[in-house]
């Protein structure tokens, strides 16, 4: 395990845990054992804490600090690596990882550009290992059922769409002060939006209506803005919120388009905590999903919202005791950290080792999680740091056109005739 905040604590942890206890089965490959033997961390402090916290919920593991952690965890025996650092730090450690030829997990945004991902697919394919991403909203019952709609017919078409998640300043202020400088609440949180829309509609959002083929979609345009001064000064590189717009063109010259609201500096006693909604605007219908408004409100005193949140939201993970009085963690955002060890599982011991190749070419065609199909979602990172770093340098109002004339990812500035060229090969 490389990293071990926030991210790790809520759904990794509850993980190894669990299958310390229970192991990891499924009848393609029986009964698999997966314990966390060593963790990479910057001081070591929260690795020290979650040993002592975590008492025989956990076996033993070594913990490595400093600026040689990492390679010092891979030359441990691991056999596969969660990533979940902070976001600008993905790309490093995961190409160090499978280099040496481990599976690799990453927590989204995977990477910050195209060239970080062809680098990372490219070693992934050449060591022949499994290298995914987490995007742990396309798991959320709502989200699910959203697309059993879209792949079913029953939601035609989609035209628009609106997204938002704002999250409470202590996220900004104290949960992650340590790396937020220079960054903005879109890439860390936005993607999640990014690749909903783009797993969800892509596939079938184009189904003719008289043939059973499917005539794709594709990304076309990428814009933004935002604003700063609360969490950094309001002429500086850190952003309080983003406003960013995809869109995407059908082949029929129609077009789709997305805004995709995100901040880090909603009030802390905003009795959402995080506030989540969307809406997708179809040719025959409207689908509304809000995480606040689906669930329970609960305030007690002395406790909420601080310690317990006022509407929370057990579908991405809660501890419950349960009927048969075993108290266990679950949820979505722990349901695709064990189904990614499952799809390990199955590579590495799910029948006779000269079909490896087959069922690892299997579990890479599974576009919901693997790295080379992030490519859109990257694309919008990348266009989206760049738009913001044009802003910052006074330049606001950028648009990146997707696979142009002039090549795959194309900066275009307000009131200047020459392009600047992201990324060169068609996205």
């Amino acid at each position: 395990m490389a990293g071990l905040g926030m991210i790790f604590d809520e759904t990794y942890r509850p993980f190894f845990e669990r299958v310390h206890r229970q192991g990891l089965y499924r009848r393609e490959f029986g009964l698999v054992e997966v314990p966390l033997t060593a963790v990479a961390s910057r001081t070591g402090a929260r690795a020290d804490k979650f040993r002592r916290e975590a008492g025989d919920r956990i076996g033993a593991f070594a913990s490595f600090s400093g600026g040689d952690a990492l390679p010092r965890l891979l030359g441990h025996g691991v056999d596969v690596v969660c990533v979940a650092t902070p976001d600008d730090r993905h790309f490093d450690a995961a190409l160090q990882a499978l280099d040496a030829g481990k599976h690799v997990l990453i927590e989204k945004p995977s990477v910050l550009t195209l060239q970080e991902l062809d680098r990372l697919c490219a070693s992934a394919k050449r060591q022949a290992v499994l290298a995914k991403v987490v995007y742990h909203k396309l798991a959320d019952p709502d989200h699910k059922k959203l697309r059993t709609h879209v792949a079913d017919g029953v939601l035609k078409h989609v035209n628009n769409g609106y997204c938002s998640l704002l999250e409470p300043k202590q996220i900004s202020s104290s949960q992650f002060a340590e790396w937020i400088s220079g960054r903005n609440p879109g890439t860390y949180v936005a993607l999640h939006y990014v690749k909903l829309i783009d797993f969800t509609f892509g596939e079938f959002a184009t189904r003719r209506a008289d043939a059973s083929t499917l005539a794709g979609w594709r990304l076309a345009r990428v814009s933004a803005t935002g604003q700063r001064g609360l969490v950094g000064p309001a002429d500086g590189r850190t952003w309080d919120s983003v406003q960013l717009q995809i869109t995407y063109a059908y082949p029929d010259g129609r077009e789709a388009a997305f805004d995709i609201h995100t901040s880090w500096v909603t009030p802390d006693n905003f009795p959402g905590y995080v506030e989540q909604e969307v809406q997708f605007r179809f040719d025959n219908g409207v689908w509304n999903a809000h995480q606040r408004k689906r669930g329970v409100e609960m305030t007690v005193e002395g406790h909420a919202p601080a310690e317990l949140k006022i509407t929370p939201n057990h579908h991405f993970n809660a501890m419950f005791l349960e009927p048969w009085g075993e108290r266990s963690q679950r949820g979505y955002g722990i349901e695709v950290i064990e189904r990614f060890f499952e799809e390990v599982a199955y590579v590495e011991f799910g029948g006779p080792g000269d079909q490896r190749a087959i069922r690892l070419e299997e579990m890479r065609a599974l576009d919901y999680n693997d790295l080379s199909a992030d490519r859109n979602t990257v694309a919008v990172a990348q266009a989206l740091e760049a738009i913001l770093s044009e802003h910052f340098q006074g330049r606001p109002g950028c648009v990146v056109d997707v696979n142009a004339v002039e090549g795959g990812l194309v900066l275009r500035q307000p009131g200047f005739k020459d392009a600047v060229v992201l990324y060169a090969a068609p996205v």
